[in-house]
């Protein structure tokens, strides 16, 4: 999606060879669709293969430490470097296919906080769900064992 041609001018003046601004961009895309903190993305990074394949990397690839991000952030923010980074992602999803010009557009962000709200709700059954089943195996593990599928 990023190619390091778009932000030459992102990679850090002084210190170690900087690593690619595009694999950095793409880090950051996919650290705020997962909601991720800089050291877990970091980890990620490291330890997913769907991660390493977005990002075009080796499976033994170390990674980068997390402050990585957070300076590569604070030079994104310095000139027009988010509004290029945000421009260069639309352009590539237009071409993709992804995202389409034109159309009408809702204003109001009621149905997004519905849709939100909603998957909170779904997800916190979820989670109820899962704890009571935890508490369940602890306290009478026999009970649980019948219920359960091999696979």
């Amino acid at each position: 999606m990023f190619t390091d041609e778009d932000f030459v001018d992102l990679y850090p003046a002084d210190g170690r060879p900087g690593l690619s601004p595009g694999q950095l961009a793409l880090v950051s895309v996919l650290q705020f669709a997962e909601n991720l903190s800089d050291r877990q993305a970091a980890d990620a990074v490291r330890t997913r293969i769907d991660w390493k394949y977005g990002l075009g990397l080796e499976l033994d690839d170390p990674g980068f430490d997390y402050s990585v991000l957070c300076e590569f952030r604070a030079r994104l923010s310095e000139g027009d470097a988010a509004e290029r980074l945000l421009q260069v992602m639309l352009q590539r999803l237009v071409e993709a296919g992804l995202l389409k010009a034109g159309g009408r557009q809702r204003t109001d962000s009621t149905h997004v906080l519905a849709a939100v709200r909603n998957l909170g709700r779904l997800e916190l059954v979820g989670e109820s769900l899962r704890a009571a089943l935890e508490e369940l195996a602890e306290a009478d593990e026999q009970w649980l064992l019948p219920l359960l599928e091999p696979e």
